[in-house]
């Protein structure tokens, strides 16, 4: 018998869960809280306006409604308990516990967790008092530039310094003047790692890891890597420079050596893993953890999904993810680019109407919506700093970002941000070592999460 399933959260990352869910023969209805626009009455899909913050009331609507699987997108609600208390009350919750979701939560728990393991990270230390964090930074024989907040805060929590004078100040922002709330309470200072950045995600049942194709996104606003950092300007997968020999090393020593130390230590991993992995010469380092699917990297991964969404969470849920392997698309590749609102990431208007998006899907390329809302009398108008996702599965890198762009050039909405150079520096590069990496590119940013 088909099943309702519950998706939480309102974004383009929610939108693409649903849109892969509702493909299932096994799914009869997908219901998204809060959702948004392209989430509201699309075929299987529709939005529901229940409480997801209060648990109980969540899982009365969730029995009343017949729901028999909820999937949790954002990080808040995972590190609030939202899957213990589900579960608790008879519900089945995809996604990883509280004390699990830590190594999201708790950049502190984090590291210390990564050291008792051996899993490759920076050079680190957290602080409750920031004189003694300022006399690390001054003190560390290596450039200590990477300041962060070691709670949740958006993704906004992480000041990469180009100085030690930036790399102080950023503490007492953080500490004192209170820039981030409690999240900043305590803090993480840690190495500035060369190299370059990829998203490596997995499924994870307690015991056997999934690995998904790599993904990398784009933090900064602008064309080039120009401009503040946000949470994410857009997204390609799979990436050709990463070579399969450095994929199983980071299967080996980053996502398998996590879900065991998690199972040792008594809190077993299940749910999707998000490692945001630099690499670097001395091999692959741990930036840090996320615990649910990257928003844009899930607008890439989905469309790339061949096997039934539905099915794989059942099997994780089940513990029984070695005996039905997850299979991709292959010879494809999706570049994913977002349109955000002008101003993004500071303030932004509300309420301008978007045009365009029925002929782009005439175009064979899809629209995950994030920021929108439905306009009284018809029409879609924004509602959030990114707004649409627009993602185009092709054969090649080429085709797919060329693809996503004249999708992107069809919609359109007054002050509308975007870039054009999603993947672009890779279109015309051949695999390339971990030497070669680390020597042709220099990222330093490596704030992981969503700025809304």
């Amino acid at each position: 018998m088909a099943e309702r399933v519950l998706v939480i959260g309102s974004g383009g990352r929610e939108h693409a869960l649903a849109w892969k869910l509702a493909q299932s023969p096994h799914v009869q209805q997908v219901l998204v809280a809060p959702g948004n626009a392209g989430t509201a009455n699309s075929g299987k899909i529709s939005n529901s306006a229940v409480s997801v913050n209060n648990h109980s009331i969540l899982a009365q609507y969730c029995k009343d409604h017949n729901v028999g699987l909820v999937v949790v997108g954002p990080e808040v609600p995972l590190a609030a308990g939202i899957v213990d208390d589900l579960t608790a009350a008879g519900v089945t919750c995809f996604g990883p516990s509280a004390k699990a979701a830590q190594l999201e939560a708790s950049k502190s728990f984090s590291k210390s967790f990564m050291d008792r393991h051996n899993i490759p990270t920076a050079r680190w230390s957290s602080f409750t008092d920031p004189q003694d964090a300022c006399k690390y930074i001054q003190d560390a024989e290596f450039p200590a530039l990477v300041v962060k907040a070691s709670g949740l805060a958006a993704g906004k929590g992480v000041v990469v310094a180009r100085d030690k004078d930036e790399a102080l100040k950023a503490v007492l922002d953080i500490m004192k003047d209170k820039a981030f709330g409690s999240a900043g309470e305590t803090v993480v200072v840690e190495e500035q790692l060369e190299g370059e950045e990829v998203s490596c995600l997995c499924f994870s049942d307690g015991i056997t890891v999934s690995p998904m194709p790599p993904a990398q996104d784009h933090k900064r606003l602008l064309d080039g890597d120009q401009g503040p950092n946000t949470g994410g300007m857009g997204a390609y997968c799979p990436t050709p420079q990463v070579s399969e020999e450095v994929l199983q090393e980071i299967k080996r020593s980053v996502l398998q050596k996590t879900v065991d130390g998690m199972r040792e230590e008594g809190t077993p991993y299940m749910g999707v893993l998000y490692a945001g992995v630099m690499l670097t010469k001395q091999g692959p380092k741990v930036l840090e953890f996320n615990c649910r699917f990257g928003d844009p990297e899930c607008q890439v991964l989905m469309p790339l999904l061949k096997s039934d969404l539905y099915e794989v969470l059942k099997n994780t849920l089940q513990a029984d993810l070695s005996s039905s392997p997850v299979q991709w698309l292959e010879n494809s590749a999706a570049v994913t680019v977002v349109m955000a609102s002008g101003g993004y990431p500071a303030s932004y208007k509300k309420g301008l109407e978007i045009t365009g998006l029925s002929q782009v899907s005439e175009m064979g390329i899809q629209v995950f919506h994030a920021g929108t809302a439905l306009k009284e009398g018809g029409g879609v108008i924004t509602s959030g700093g990114r707004v649409l996702t627009v993602t185009a599965v092709r054969p090649t890198l080429e085709s797919a970002l060329c693809s996503a762009n004249e999708g992107v050039a069809v919609i359109s909405f007054p002050d509308a941000v975007y870039r054009r150079d999603i993947g672009h520096h890779l279109t015309n590069t051949n695999l390339l070592t971990l030497e070669d990496i680390a020597e042709h590119y220099t990222y330093f940013m490596h704030l992981n999460g969503d700025v809304y």
